[in-house]
């Protein structure tokens, strides 16, 4: 089969003419066929500055004008070169105009029935201004009419109509129009006309203000709240939003009908006003809304005075503190021993005067309102002295060389007790230590006659306990090296249980017919 081989061409897009508004993007494309490496140029005529961006690609270009100006309106010329000897050009016409906005009207000045009126029309950034035609009518009557034929503008331009008239009674609500109609021939574009109309109100207000809150005025914390401030006004007023802070002072927020929060917290709730100013009236009025925000409980806190660890006998005082709003409901509640927790009391502050020891525990504070709960704990201790003391020597006071004597302690105390056993004696003291425990004397003599003083002790208090054992008459048993063990074991009511036991297995430690438990136990005598 033949190869067909296109013909080099070229065409440019759009073709010829285009229409295109000042401050708009255009695009003109040169495209070629036929041709594998085509280069590309392009100029104006005159050769004045193209005022656009090039940019070549591997079969067209483009120029792009962003924004299109008055620099170019021209006729624009695209070169195509295939190769060395193949050219081919082609032109396009860049026509420009500019009516890009609805005229503005002012009424000046402001409307008061029987006085004259000045009715100004305004027409934004006209291009070319020498086709515009303007007219302003009053109802469907034309009051004005007025052409700008003469212009010879050569960029855009906001043209202005004035008119003045004495206007009626009757005419206070009717509407003013202007009318704006830029007509070219042979230049196809829309709108080639604009309108705008205002009524001639006479001045009022403000009045009948009021805020709008969105979704209301007790919104969650964390939802958007929009507050719309809504009056009636002519001319328009300025409206200003202004908020009491806590202290009495009053914060100014914006000047705007909307004060927008997009995420509203608890310390957005307070008194938020709308001021609203109409400068013509000299007239000012103010609309308020209270604001509350809505929210569970939380930085839920307590705090104990004097202290968590207290002695029995004094008084606690407890508070618990939470924010949230509505504010929540407080009440107390302590663990029992079961685990279960029961209601003690309702209140944000919880006081125990002369404290017990049943008192201690975990007490609770429980914050509520209908949007939650919250809770905090905090354990009280109540430090009890010894108390209760009961000493009880097996078999008796009196007691016969070579039994066992033993000494046993009970006592409730908070925190643990310790204890210490002193035997006095007329040359020296001897003392054994203890924690609250049982202790046990084995084969006795008499020097181990005399008084003993039980010292039962915490850092709240002591007691000291007497106790006069008798070692009379003798066992029959051989004389031997006995040994002396004296054991002790903790029974307190609160503390652990703990068992030690001191071993002395040598009669050499009697000395002059008392404990030398010095060396045995390396204490101070």
């Amino acid at each position: 089969l033949p190869i067909v081989v296109k013909a080099f061409e070229m065409e440019i897009i759009p073709a010829n003419r285009i229409v295109a508004q000042i401050g708009e993007t255009l695009i003109l494309t040169c495209n070629t066929t036929g041709c594998a490496s085509p280069s590309f140029s392009w100029r104006t005529q005159m050769d004045n500055p193209l005022g656009g961006t090039l940019s070549n690609h591997r079969t067209y270009s483009t120029l792009t004008m962003n924004p299109v100006s008055i620099m170019n309106s021209h006729d624009y010329l695209c070169t195509v070169f295939c190769g060395e000897k193949e050219k081919k050009e082609k032109s396009i016409k860049v026509e420009l105009y500019s009516f890009p906005s609805d005229p503005v009207i002012e009424i000046r000045p402001s409307l008061v029935a029987g006085e004259p009126v000045t009715v100004i029309c305004k027409i934004p950034d006209v291009y070319p201004s020498g086709h515009l035609e303007v007219l302003l009518k009053k109802e469907e009557h034309v009051l004005h009419e007025e052409y700008f034929y003469e212009d010879d503008s050569t960029n855009t331009e906001t043209k202005t109509v004035t008119y003045s008239f004495n206007p009626t009674a009757e005419d206070i609500g009717k509407e003013i129009t202007c009318v704006a109609k830029l007509q070219i021939a042979n230049m196809d574009f829309e709108p080639k006309e604009r309108v705008t109309s205002q009524k001639l109100n006479a001045n009022f207000g403000p009045q009948n203000t009021i805020i709008i809150a969105s979704p209301g005025n007790s919104p969650m914390e964390g939802d958007p709240l929009k507050l719309t401030c809504v009056t009636e006004s002519n001319p328009p007023p300025q409206i200003v939003w202004r908020k009491h802070l806590a202290d009495g002072s009053i914060q100014h927020l914006i000047e705007n009908n909307v004060l927008s929060i997009p995420d509203a917290h608890f310390t957005d709730s307070g008194l938020y006003i709308c001021e609203v100013i109409n400068r013509v009236t000299n007239k000012t009025e103010r609309a308020t809304v209270d604001i509350v925000i809505q929210d569970g409980p939380k930085n839920t806190m307590i705090s104990v005075i004097p202290a968590t660890a207290v002695k029995e006998g004094e008084t606690v005082t407890m508070k618990c503190t939470s924010s949230g709003n509505p504010a929540p409901v407080i009440s107390w509640k302590k663990k029992k021993a079961t685990g279960d927790s029961g209601k003690i009391f309702k209140g944000a502050t919880l006081t125990i005067q002369s404290i017990k020891s049943q008192d201690l525990g975990l007490y609770e504070c429980e914050a509520y309102n209908q949007f939650g709960k919250e809770e905090k704990a905090v354990k009280l201790l109540v430090q009890v002295p010894p108390q209760n003391i009961t000493v009880l020597v097996y078999p008796s006071e009196n007691v016969k060389e070579g039994e066992n004597v033993t000494i046993t302690c009970s006592t409730y105390s908070n925190p643990p007790s310790q204890m210490v056993l002193r035997k006095v004696h007329q040359e020296k003291e001897i003392i054994l230590p203890s924690v609250n425990g049982t202790f046990i004397l084995y084969n006795v003599t008499k020097n181990d006659t005399g008084r003993y003083l039980l010292d039962v002790f915490n850092e709240v208090g002591n007691n000291i306990k007497v106790i006069e054992i008798a070692v009379v008459g003798r066992l029959e048993k051989p004389d031997q090296m006995l040994p002396l063990i004296i054991a002790f074991s903790c029974v307190t009511a609160i503390a652990v249980p703990v068992v030690a036991i001191l071993i002395y297995v040598s009669r050499k430690a009697k000395i002059n017919g008392s404990y030398s438990l010095v060396k045995a136990l390396r204490l101070k005598v």
